[in-house]
């Protein structure tokens, strides 16, 4: 499952004490294009279950990567 992040939560990133860090942490890193394992990787611990809270509280959305073709040079 790939994560993006919401206007709700673009709002909540200037702000990281709203939610704590590790929360701010998987939305700041969540793009659309990690997987809930890369964030995980990334941030060290398992946060499938904070990415799931976050989800329902509105601040994640979940989203389908879809890869773009590369530009031709003609």
């Amino acid at each position: 499952m790939l994560y993006t992040k919401t206007p709700q939560a673009w709002s909540t990133l200037p702000h990281p004490d709203v939610l704590g860090r590790e929360a701010h942490t998987v939305i700041l890193m969540a793009n659309g294009r990690r997987s809930l394992r890369e964030l995980s990787m990334l941030i060290g611990s398992d946060v499938s279950e904070l990415a799931f809270d976050l989800c329902k509280a509105g601040y994640l959305q979940p989203t389908a990567f879809v890869a773009q073709e590369p530009h031709s040079s003609d």
